[in-house]
């Protein structure tokens, strides 16, 4: 496989980042070691692929230059004690340490950044950092706080699991149900990352979407008994199961406006079926209401016969389990289909969202919707200004343009 120019040679390596990534940790017993290691690597990829051409299998060719670097790193720091013995080993191969209930590098490296040791949203930013690759100020983004207290939350994290010796496994059976939630949070963030990128490169990462869904799989398997776990799934699959639709002409393509038909039926399928399951459990949770609202969405024909008096009551159940603007948000657009848009827009008036693209998208539709042509351009304005997805900025600019 041969392509040329760095930005491939980028797009391999972000692909590839959270295998890498985890794969190092697993051999070298080091955050900070695997990640030089890694960066080292992709020095070396774009000083030889843009020429040589893309190996292939590009993952193996990063992890074996990435083992190297580290090797050759411990080497002159002369660090020979226990912890990095495993830095000496010709193969990667080698019987390890029992490491916890699953062989999955990537799980593992989940249940380390989401230890309880780490504050709650020290423990989501360091999985999106080292499983989903996103850079400091994607994070900084999708948290809505300066890069410089992203930048210091990230290694203080990195520091305490060094620190406190924080173990590279997946817990014990009997130490799994209280360890989820942080773990189910970061994998919801990760695929959300997937299904609509922060950053400006591709607008929809196919490779998050997809990691997040297996080590989903991975999660129910364990815990089959867990509905939570079997809702973010369903979530997960009814989200991706629109994918495809997503984005059109390099524009996000809103759901009301998509083409039905070009959504995956077998993946519908699936999640249909894990609702049903959760709604027998009768144990509801946050990931299995949204899952059930998804569900309303994709059992409809057409948007125009969605059941939003469906989604909206599903939005309540959910507003005594969470209460944060963001579902408020989302309730209300809900609202706005069922009792028009005035009314939406009055609750969407109240949220403290003014950092937040989707609460200035949310809000240029109802104004334009109620004919106030003059704010809705000042709103599309602000939501363009708030992200950096370029499939996002083009359907905005593009419906700010039909504003007359």
């Amino acid at each position: 496989m041969t392509q040329p120019g760095t930005a491939a040679v980028e797009r391999v390596f972000r692909e590839e980042y959270g295998r890498l990534i985890a794969s190092l940790v697993r051999r070298f017993g080091d955050i900070d070691i695997a990640e030089d290691a890694a960066s080292e690597a992709l020095v070396a990829a774009l000083e030889k692929w843009p020429t040589a051409g893309v190996p292939p299998n590009p993952g193996g060719w990063l992890t074996t230059t990435a083992s190297n670097r580290a090797i050759d790193r411990l080497r002159r720091e002369k660090l020979r004690d226990t912890k990095h013995q495993a830095a000496f080993m010709e193969h990667d191969d080698t019987p390890h340490t029992p490491t916890g209930l699953v062989e999955d590098d990537r799980l593992r490296l989940i249940f380390t950044c989401c230890h309880p040791a780490l504050a709650p949203e020290a423990r989501i930013a360091l999985t999106l950092r080292l499983l989903g690759g996103l850079t400091v100020p994607e994070i900084a983004q999708a948290f809505l706080v300066p890069e410089t207290t992203m930048g210091q939350r990230i290694t203080r994290a990195k520091k305490k699991i060094a620190a406190a010796k924080v173990p590279y496994r997946v817990p014990e059976a009997d130490d799994l149900p209280g360890r989820l939630g942080g773990v189910l949070t970061a994998l919801f963030l990760v695929f959300n990352e997937g299904y609509l990128a922060s950053g400006d490169g591709d607008p929809v990462r196919g490779e998050l979407t997809g990691e997040a869904i297996r080590l989903a799989r991975i999660l129910r398997h364990l815990l089959p008994e867990e509905p939570e776990v079997t809702g973010l799934l369903a979530l997960m699959l009814l989200t991706e199961a629109r994918r495809e639709a997503r984005v059109r002409n390099g524009q996000l393509v809103p759901l009301g406006e998509q083409d039905r038909g070009g959504w995956d039926r077998a993946l519908i399928a699936e999640g249909h079926d894990l609702v049903r399951g959760c709604l027998a459990i009768n144990r509801p949770g946050r990931y299995q209401l949204l899952a059930a609202i998804n569900a309303v969405h994709t059992d409809a024909p057409s948007a125009a016969d969605t059941d939003w008096s469906q989604v909206v009551a599903l939005y309540d159940q959910l507003a005594h389990l969470d209460s944060s603007p963001i579902v408020t948000l989302n309730r209300a657009v809900a609202v706005a289909e069922l009792d028009g848009p005035s009314v939406g827009l009055a609750l969407v008036d109240r949220l403290p969202l003014t950092g937040y693209h989707a609460w200035h998208a949310t809000r240029a539709d109802l104004l334009r919707r109620l004919g106030r042509t003059a704010e809705a351009k000042a709103a599309y304005d602000d939501a363009i200004a708030a992200t950096a997805n370029s499939a996002e900025r083009a359907y905005l600019g593009r419906k700010r343009g039909e504003l007359v």
